[in-house]
């Protein structure tokens, strides 16, 4: 009986763990809008909320001041002009700040 309950508790566990992941927060159902959500961290719908360190490593999308923060999209010289060139690190930043 000890050899199926551990794994069973193991299991369960590690699925409500991951429950949060599954249930992130919508960004059209909060700012009402559809298409690209068009957010960047540091407006008043996604608050200074950046994951970890993030804001500070040097290889980080979420440092603006960082060696990718000249990659992502919408920096470089060859998308910046472009209005379908965005980011995804956007979506994140709004995600973040929205699931506590």
């Amino acid at each position: 009986m000890k050899h199926l309950v551990t794994p069973t508790m193991l299991g369960l566990s590690l699925l409500i763990g991951s429950t949060g992941l599954a249930l992130a927060g919508n960004v059209h159902t909060v700012t009402g809008t559809t298409g690209q959500p068009s957010q960047t961290i540091g407006t008043t719908q996604t608050g200074s909320a950046t994951p970890g360190h993030a804001s500070t490593a040097p290889g980080s999308a979420f440092n603006p001041d960082g060696n990718a923060g000249t990659h992502y999209a919408g920096n470089a010289p060859q998308n910046s002009t472009n209005p379908k060139s965005v980011s995804q690190y956007d979506v994140a930043g709004f995600q973040q700040s929205h699931n506590h």
